[in-house]
Parts: structure tokens; C-alpha cells; sequence
């Protein structure tokens, strides 16, 4: 036990800045808030020297939570983070016997080390906790698992018979206030009309948020909406998109704009401070989120958007998230990878007030039980528990 002092976590992460990075972005949020709640956190991150050297940045890592003597140990376990490397999988080896270990599983379900193994090879070893096929030894190992979605729960169950706690995500961009005058200041910045329809992308631009299908549909909603105007509000170079290749997207994206004569209807801001984006989003008269594998709660950007109460249009994945129902708190894309179906979607938030009202309300609905002091409080609470299993 920790006797009433304020609890000690060392938090292993992979190396991504914030602004580059999801996950590395959700860590520094999450241990900002923790610190609010009685918890003292050492950011532990697993960072090569060189190319490749993912082994001895592991090894260094488990070295400093060794040396830092924390109460617990918590593993934020996202493979991208990692690069795909399976040597994190490896720390519940590494770190002192006894020392309770928590992990926080982002992504589950489409990776496995080595590929080449067959599914139902991986089952008897998962079955008696030997091995995960994703995070080696975290999830068999570790004395408590944190998901942030019910699917995620759920395939950890089936595979592992672990019962993960589930702790959603809080909004990567909180409401910075600014609302009053944010319509104005900002179509006056991007050169807009007072009363021109703003739209907005926000998030991380990746080939896998499916923006090329709005910059398709754009021409067919401006013949409704001359004065339609598509903000792409966030950075495309970070983990998963390294700096050349994310040259090349915004340069082929920037090329559709072209090709489909839009151009001038879109602005791609780039990266832009917390408070630039909270302003933007507090301008739109909607978003689009018209991901190719489909959108759930586990999408900060999606939280983002309803917190600021926006209209968001969403495409949904095969497993559909239940809170987000058509015509109540979103807006289906009925079909992903589809312009035609982004147009149908949008097309009524273009003309119907009372829809973007009654989506705007059920939004914030949606994420009013979302907030960073929450999450913080709901990992304080797990600490405590598996230090008091331990005699810590």
C-alpha cells in the first residue's frame, strides 16, 4: 500500500512527439492530468539511438523504471508507436518481480509476431497466458489491462480470457473557450464570407482518413453550396506517415483539389496549436470524418468535434459503435471509400438547421462523460487497487 502518499507511475511510451503522434499525444494529457489527481509521473519512453536499435531502447528503458523504483509500472502498448517492433512485448521480463504492471492497449486486432503464424496456432498459447500474438508478454503479464472501446474489450476477452478495464479517451483538443466571434474571426482569416459554409476535417492526414473522397464530393455539394468551403485542419507528417511520404500525400491531395477544380474551396492548414484548432472548430458549421475503416469513440478527433458541438458526418465501421446513431448524434456515411455516399450525408447538414442543432446537442451527449479529470480519476483508482493486490 501507499500509505496515503501520493502514488509514483512510470509511464513506458513509444518515442513520437504529440504533435506527431496519437498515442505520444494522449500520454502527455493523460499524465498532465494524472498529476492533478495525486499521482507523480516519470515519462519513460522507449526511444532508439539509432535505426533498428528497438532491443537496447527496450533494455534501457526497463533500466530507468528499475532505477526510478515507481510503485507502478504502466505500459501505453500501441504497435505503430513502436514501429512495429516486437521487443516492448518483452519488458514484463525486464522489470523487478513484484512491481505491478499495468497495460493500455490502443490498438488490437490486425497484428501479429510472427505473421507467418497460423490463427490457430496462436490459440492454445493465448488460451493458457503464455503469449499475446500482439503485445508478447504485456497483456499475459500484466496485473491490470486498460482498453479505450468495447471492441477492444471484447477481443482481448475472447482471445486472452483477460477481463480488460475499459477507461474511454477524453477530446485530443479540449474546448479552449473562444466561441463568441470564432465564426467571424475565422471566415475574416480564410478570406470567407460572414455567413459561407465552413466544413471541417480534423485529425491527422493519412491516406487512411479518406479525405480524397470530401475533396470528390466537393464539386456536387458546391453546385448546392457555392459558398462551401473545406478547412483540413491538422498535420500529416507523424508516426505513421514519415516526413517524404507525407509530402507526397498533401501533394497528391493538393492535386485532386485541382483536378476536381476546388481548389480554391480548400484550405489544408497544416498542424496548428490547440487553441487555433478549438477556434476552428467552434467556426464550423460541420465536419467530416469519412475514415476508410470507419469511425468509433476511440477517435480523439471524433470526441473533439462533438465536445465543440459539431455536426459531424461519420462513416462506420463493420462492428458499428452504438452511440453513434444517424440523425441523433451523427451523421452515417452509409458507405465508406465513396463520394457519393460523403455527398448524400452532407447534403441535408448543408440546408437543415434544426439537424445540425439536433446533431450539435447530441454530440456533446455523446461525450459528456469524456473528460481528462475522469480518465485521470479512473487510473487512480486502478493504481491503488492492484498496489493494494501487491502489498505495495
Amino acid at each position: 500500500m501507499t500509505g496515503g502518499r501520493r502514488l509514483r507511475v512510470s509511464m513506458v511510451h513509444g518515442p513520437g512527439a504529440p504533435e506527431r503522434d496519437g498515442v505520444s499525444d494522449y500520454v502527455a494529457r493523460l499524465c498532465a492530468a494524472l498529476s492533478e489527481v495525486g499521482v507523480d509521473v516519470d515519462p519513460v519512453p522507449v526511444r532508439p539511438s539509432a535505426r533498428g536499435r528497438w532491443l537496447a531502447a527496450t533494455m534501457a528503458a526497463a533500466a530507468e523504471v528499475r532505477r526510478l523504483r515507481p510503485d507502478v509500472a504502466h505500459v501505453q502498448f500501441s504497435p505503430s508507436a513502436y514501429r512495429f517492433c516486437p521487443f516492448p512485448g518483452l519488458l514484463p521480463a525486464l522489470l523487478p518481480t513484484g512491481l505491478p504492471l499495468v497495460t493500455t492497449v490502443h490498438e488490437y486486432g490486425d497484428w501479429a509476431v510472427p505473421g507467418w503464424v497460423p490463427d490457430g496456432a496462436w490459440r492454445p498459447v493465448e488460451a493458457v497466458r503464455a503469449w499475446d500474438r500482439e503485445t508478447g508478454r504485456l497483456i499475459p503479464a500484466s496485473s491490470a489491462l486498460i482498453v479505450t472501446n468495447p471492441h477492444h474489450a471484447w477481443l482481448v476477452n475472447r482471445r486472452t480470457g483477460r477481463r480488460p478495464v475499459e477507461i474511454p479517451l477524453a477530446p485530443n483538443v479540449t474546448d479552449h473557450g473562444g466561441q463568441m466571434g470564432a465564426r467571424q474571426r475565422v471566415r475574416r482569416r480564410l478570406g470567407l464570407a460572414a455567413d459561407a459554409f465552413l466544413l471541417v476535417f480534423f485529425g491527422f492526414v493519412h491516406p487512411v482518413k479518406g479525405l480524397r473522397y470530401v475533396l470528390e464530393a466537393l464539386p456536387a455539394l458546391r453546385s448546392e453550396r457555392p459558398d462551401l468551403h473545406l478547412a483540413v485542419v491538422g498535420g500529416f507528417t507523424s508516426q505513421a506517415l514519415p516526413e517524404a511520404q507525407a509530402r507526397a500525400f498533401r501533394a497528391e491531395l493538393e492535386s485532386l483539389a485541382v483536378a476536381y477544380e476546388v481548389r480554391e474551396a480548400v484550405t489544408f492548414t497544416g498542424h496548428v496549436p490547440a487553441a487555433d484548432a478549438s477556434e476552428l472548430l467552434h467556426a464550423a458549421d460541420a465536419a467530416v470524418l469519412p475514415f476508410t475503416a470507419g469511425v468509433t469513440r476511440k477517435s480523439g478527433a471524433l470526441l473533439a468535434a462533438l465536445a465543440h458541438g459539431v455536426p459531424t458526418a461519420v462513416s462506420v465501421p463493420d462492428d458499428p459503435d452504438p452511440a453513434l446513431r444517424d440523425g441523433e448524434t451523427v451523421a452515417v456515411i452509409a458507405r465508406r471509400r465513396d463520394a457519393g455516399a460523403v455527398v448524400a450525408s452532407l447534403r441535408p447538414l448543408l440546408h437543415d438547421v434544426a439537424l445540425r442543432r439536433r446533431l450539435g446537442s447530441g454530440g456533446r451527449d455523446v461525450v459528456a462523460d469524456c473528460s481528462w479529470p475522469r480518465v485521470a480519476a479512473r487510473h487512480h483508482r486502478l493504481y491503488e487497487l492492484v498496489c493494494a493486490r501487491r502489498g505495495r
